[in-house]
């Protein structure tokens, strides 16, 4: 318990964000964590000698101060207790700025339905702020519960999924919850005429990424079942996602990715797009 002590959770008054809010007490409730709920107004890049530019202004910051007064009130019905900030700025980077000078260990996110994945995640500032962040992320869409009976960790063997793993563990271990544990061979349909020894060397190789959670894992106690899946990643993760009735999905993250990976579409983005369930992003 207590991995995560204090959270950033970011609104904009959207049926998403105010999800997320909601669903973010109840997992601070049990971790013991304290909340900063943040709301940010972009800058206005419109005509500055406009004499309505004050009106203008009040106009952009309504959505915000009624996002927080909601979030206020929600904190009460639900006897949480959270700090409300707002900020003007670019949204992505206040967040990220706010959540290291506060010292927080998670940004809470929403995330808005399924409309073309990349149209709607690439240039959102839920993506931008999974791309830059070192601190993780727990995207929440809408009409999901976070919870960690059924976790999916999604493994590559890497350094920053080792990271993950760890975290899922000890949420598994805490909640009493099972873990299930994928490895995706992602490789070009040619490979399989082309290259066949290669495929089964990636094959192998993934194999023993699971198995090595799973001895991690049982280690600790912890129920675990393992996957090895073929074909394009994100679509075979929230595939089993969907099939396992999975709760939350796991994933380590590549520290700062920035917009460019975000613009080339990495796997975890594609992942949170699509997925049924809450994704913990973990950053190293």
């Amino acid at each position: 318990m207590g991995r995560y002590k204090k959270l950033l959770v970011a609104v904009d008054g959207s049926e998403s964000s105010m999800h997320a809010l909601k669903e973010s007490f109840k997992f601070a409730i049990n971790e013991k964590s304290w909340i900063t709920v943040v709301s940010v107004v972009p800058h206005y890049t419109g005509d500055l000698d406009s004499v309505a530019v004050g009106d203008i202004m009040a106009s952009m910051r309504k959505p915000c101060e009624d996002a927080l007064l909601k979030a206020r009130e929600m904190a009460e019905r639900e006897k949480a207790l959270i700090k409300t900030v707002y900020e003007e700025g670019e949204p992505y980077e206040r967040i990220i700025d706010l959540a290291e000078s506060e010292n927080c260990d998670l940004i809470v996110m929403g995330r808005r339905g399924l409309r073309r994945l990349e149209r709607m995640l690439v240039g959102s500032v839920t993506a931008r702020v999974i791309g830059y962040s070192p601190i993780d992320i727990l995207v929440v869409p809408r009409d999901t519960t976070v919870s960690w009976e059924t976790i999916l960790l999604a493994t590559d063997g890497s350094k920053y999924s080792m990271t993950a793993t760890k975290r899922a563990i000890d949420f598994a271990e805490s909640y009493g919850g099972e873990l299930k544990a994928i490895s995706v061979v992602d490789v070009p349909a040619e490979f399989y005429g082309e290259a066949p020894q290669i495929v089964d060397d990636m094959i192998k190789k993934a194999k023993g990424y699971v198995e090595d959670v799973k001895k991690q894992a049982e280690s600790a106690r912890v129920k675990t079942e393992t996957f090895v899946r073929e074909g394009e990643s994100y679509l075979a993760i929230t595939d089993l996602a969907r099939k396992q009735d999975i709760n939350t999905i796991v994933m380590g993250s590549h520290g700062r990715t920035g917009l460019k990976r975000l613009l080339m579409g990495s796997v975890t983005e594609k992942v949170i797009g699509h997925s049924p369930c809450p994704v913990l992003v973990v950053k190293t």
